[in-house]
């Protein structure tokens, strides 16, 4: 592997991450809050050591292989997740343990939306900013942006983008450039922002809210400036809007540029693995408004209300708030836990396993049931009428198999460290689907596990943020031979 060209591009990227920390300076000064003296020092720290890493090593060049892209993938992750997090330990308010500092960072980078953080509406603004920032930036993928602007930095950028892309088939490129499919998702993704944004605005909410709530509903990140999260507007029209976003967000950003090139919808519909999607949500919302309902637990307005936002905000992953689903009656916290296993399409800013994986497993559970009837006969496996190639299928289900174990072995982990099994079962579930809230203890908020677990449940984030493979892969003896 090229050490010093993986040093070179580390450091490249921290210093192209010191700029994120500027709007949070300026956003300290509009507002004259507390937090001004962290930013200003942690966009030095970043600046300098990010100089530091990559000057022995400016002159190297050559084109990252794909080991190179795993490498430089999670140790961006892993990197940018601990220079992300000196704002929260630095600052008077909310004067955040090293631990607390690190889990708040990468659960706003890799879009979890878990947070340890209580009083949040008393926070700095600037802190609230810099949160859903992070979340934002994590959102599409900061390696995905990078890679944008590899050619000007004399780097290759297809194992990078390989590396990060979720979705279980990595190889498929929007334009002949993959610098030019880079740029054309950030232009994707910044256009749905600003429109969100604009959508919130004019529904009610302050500026700051709009700008800074639109930045982790594109995302599907869930954090919020408000501990009571998108019910703290008590809005139909936000959470309206809301709902929309995140559907739109969990859609296989591929459509969105479809959409954009030929200025068509009608390919939305025709998308199997979106069809499959629309129906996992739809059937999710009639069976939660109806328990609601039949069990008295509100009128049949507002459980249709709180059916719709919730099942969508937990599907797709985002995780955002207008009501305590932990406390629904009898199976509906954990039915709604569950489909965040399913999460967003693939190519999308949503987490969990991806639509088209468990579609794919379904199918294939269907074919084995067939062969059981007609052992001789070839029967593919088909989505949308197109035959999936059998490498493609098994390695779903061996994503599959390793999605399973590490959640078990992460849940068992938790429960070493004094957690109930509802608490350690959700705590995984929130962190692995990069959900944020979950059951039981943390249902609220992370604050009160202690360190061990939230290491584990940081590991988990990544893990599921980098799709279990890209992080796993490195553990392998193979892939430090030569």
């Amino acid at each position: 592997m090229h050490f010093k060209v993986i040093l070179r591009v580390i450091g490249l990227l921290v210093m192209v991450f010191s700029v994120s920390l500027i709007p949070p300076i300026i956003v300290s000064l509009i507002y004259s809050d507390s937090a001004l003296n962290a930013f200003i020092y942690s966009f030095g720290i970043n600046l300098v050591a990010g100089f530091l890493l990559w000057l022995p090593v400016r002159r190297e060049r050559g084109e990252l292989k794909i080991r190179d892209g795993f490498l430089v993938t999670v140790l961006f992750w892993t990197v940018l997740g601990f220079f992300g997090s000196m704002p929260f330990f630095l600052a008077e308010m909310p004067a955040l343990a090293f631990t607390d500092a690190l889990f708040e960072s990468i659960s706003g980078l890799t879009t979890t939306g878990a947070t340890i953080l209580t009083s949040i509406d008393d926070l700095p603004k600037s802190i609230l900013f810099y949160r859903q920032l992070l979340s934002w930036l994590g959102g599409m993928g900061i390696v995905v942006l990078a890679v944008a602007i590899m050619p000007m930095l004399g780097i290759g950028g297809m194992q990078l983008y390989r590396a990060e892309t979720p979705g279980p088939v990595k190889d498929s490129k929007l334009t002949p450039r993959i610098a030019e499919t880079a740029k054309a998702l950030w232009y994707i993704y910044a256009t749905l922002t600003a429109v969100c944004a604009l959508g919130y605005w004019a529904a009610g909410m302050t500026l700051f809210d709009a700008i800074c709530h639109s930045f982790s509903t594109v995302a599907i990140g869930g954090f919020s400036t408000h501990d009571a999260s998108i019910g703290y507007f008590d809005s139909v029209a936000i959470e309206m809007i809301c709902t929309f976003f995140m559907i739109i967000c969990a859609f296989n950003f591929a459509l969105h540029f479809y959409a954009w090139r030929h200025k068509s919808v009608w390919h939305y519909l025709k998308d199997p693995e979106a069809r499959f999607f629309l129906f996992i949500l739809s059937g999710t919302i009639v069976l939660t408004a109806l328990v609601l309902a039949m069990t008295s637990t509100y009128e049949w307005d507002k459980a249709i209300r709180y059916a719709v936002f919730e099942s969508v905000s937990i599907a797709t992953t985002s995780g955002f708030g207008t009501a305590d689903f932990s406390s629904w009656p009898h199976f509906l916290p954990f039915l709604l836990i569950v489909t965040s296993f399913i999460g967003g399409c693939a190519s999308s800013t949503g987490g969990g396993m991806k639509v088209i994986r468990i579609l794919l497993i379904l199918k294939q559970g269907l074919r084995e049931i067939q062969r059981l009837i007609h052992p001789s006969a070839v029967i593919p496996v088909k989505v949308g009428g197109k035959a999936i190639q059998e490498r493609v299928v098994s390695a779903v289900w061996g994503f599959f198999s390793a999605y399973l174990m590490i959640y078990i072995i992460l849940m068992v982990g938790l429960m070493a460290t004094g957690l109930d099994q509802v608490t350690a079962w959700s705590a995984v579930a929130a962190t692995l689907n990069n959900l944020g809230p979950g059951l039981g203890d943390v249902a609220a908020n992370f604050a009160g596990i202690g360190d061990a677990a939230k290491w584990m449940l940081c590991f988990s984030m990544l893990l599921g943020r980098l799709e279990v493979f890209t992080l796993l892969v490195l553990f392998t003896p193979m892939f430090w031979q030569k």
